[in-house]
């Protein structure tokens, strides 16, 4: 029987040679769709074995929602990936030609490789790479779209499984993580609106004003601000509970400032996103302003739990806010559907009405965690008889 085989194929690169602790390596630049060609995305599973769990592979699960962000991601026009995706090649598969003048630097040809005795060992085109760090940038690109975009390929040649399982964990392990309270804090920094930008400066606003319940309790990039002391929320925290209000896509409508195109505001999205409308129209100052009348409701209230900064006191922490922000809406809907402003004296007849005791506000009665921030929001819709 005629067994058919792949024919051979190759793509060549210009590359440089780097050495590291780890060992040599090469940096390549190669247009995405290429690099996904030959890409096998090698998912972590587990299996029995002689009645011992072994673990196969070491990449993690694809995740749907970020796949379809960055998918999303490289159709703008500010997309980039300026740092290394990471693959690794076995070294039948690899050929590396060093220039006279610079043995460091030269072409690196990457081919399928076809066994001329035994087509079981053959390593198809589709399966060169084996994707170590990066898979879901490298996966956004399955479609065929961004035809020019170019990545940043970190190759590693002819290295075992416990090497690259090694070399996965040092990226997604060792090395530091982004602060999202930075990332937010480098939004004051944009020229164009978007809802990030507003919800930092909003925050920023509330964390500065001295009549502001949140006067210096917000820990502007994550970490304590040197000379205060009992911040206790995160920046990125108030910004999401404010995002959460303004936006279904905060990607889309970065985008649309970007571009300078006007935001929509949709038929029933006043009851969604009560700050959607004063978002679209730039009166960014009116959703600061319902949001102070709120919280000042909120201690007002509550007294000795807002001014409580112990550790078993969730009210001014990450479940109380966030179950207070989600809170928020149904308030605010009880006044009008598109308020230009929801005066303090609504907040105070709404929270008159919710007979929670001022020190209840506890990890006892509320547990860390989204349960603990669900239950007190439950308690607040339960107790205001406001419907969610």
């Amino acid at each position: 029987m005629l067994e058919f085989r792949e024919s051979p194929r190759n793509v060549t690169l210009p590359a440089i040679q780097l050495e590291q602790p780890v060992g040599k390596f090469f940096i390549c630049s190669i247009p995405a769709l290429a690099l996904y060609e030959i890409c096998k995305f090698d998912i972590r599973k587990m299996s029995q074995s002689e009645g011992i769990d072994e673990f196969l592979g070491i990449q993690r699960e694809v995740n749907p929602k970020r796949l379809s962000e960055i998918k999303h991601y490289i159709t703008t026009q500010d997309a980039t990936f300026p740092t290394a995706a990471i693959i690794a090649v076995d070294e039948r598969c690899c050929a590396f030609a060093p220039l006279a003048a610079d043995p460091r630097m030269g072409v690196i040809t990457l081919s399928n490789y076809l066994d001329k005795d035994d087509a079981n060992n053959d390593i198809l085109y589709r399966d060169i790479a084996k994707v170590l760090d990066g898979q879901h940038r490298i996966k956004a690109f399955e479609n065929g779209c961004a035809q020019t975009f170019e990545l940043n390929v970190a190759i590693f040649v002819g290295a075992d499984i416990a090497t690259q399982a090694e070399i996965f964990s040092t990226v997604n392990l060792a090395q530091t993580k982004v602060n999202k309270s930075l990332v937010y804090d480098l939004f004051s920094m944009a020229k164009t609106r978007s809802p990030e930008k507003s919800a930092h400066e909003i925050t920023v606003l509330l964390d500065r004003r001295h009549d502001s319940p949140f006067h210096q309790l917000i820990k502007r990039l994550g970490v304590a601000t040197s000379g205060r002391i009992g911040e206790t929320l995160s920046q990125a925290t108030v910004v999401r509970g404010i995002l959460s209000h303004i936006t279904k896509d905060v990607l889309v409508d970065r985008e649309i400032g970007k571009r300078q195109r006007e935001w929509a505001f949709k038929s029933g999205d006043e009851y969604r996103f009560i700050f959607r409308y004063s978002f679209v129209k730039g009166e960014d100052d009116k959703i600061f302003l319902n949001i102070l009348n709120y919280f000042k409701a909120v201690k007002d209230k509550w007294p000795k739990s807002w001014a409580d900064r112990g550790t078993g006191n969730i009210l001014v922490r990450t479940n109380g806010y966030l179950a207070f922000m989600r809170f928020m809406r149904p308030a605010v809907l009880s006044y009008d559907v598109r308020p230009n402003l929801v005066p303090k004296e609504h907040f105070e007849a709404l929270m008159s009405k919710i007979d929670l005791p001022d020190g209840s506000f506890t990890t006892d009665n509320y547990p860390p965690g989204t349960s603990g921030e669900t239950r007190l929001y439950r308690d607040l819709l339960d107790k205001s008889g406001l419907p969610e």
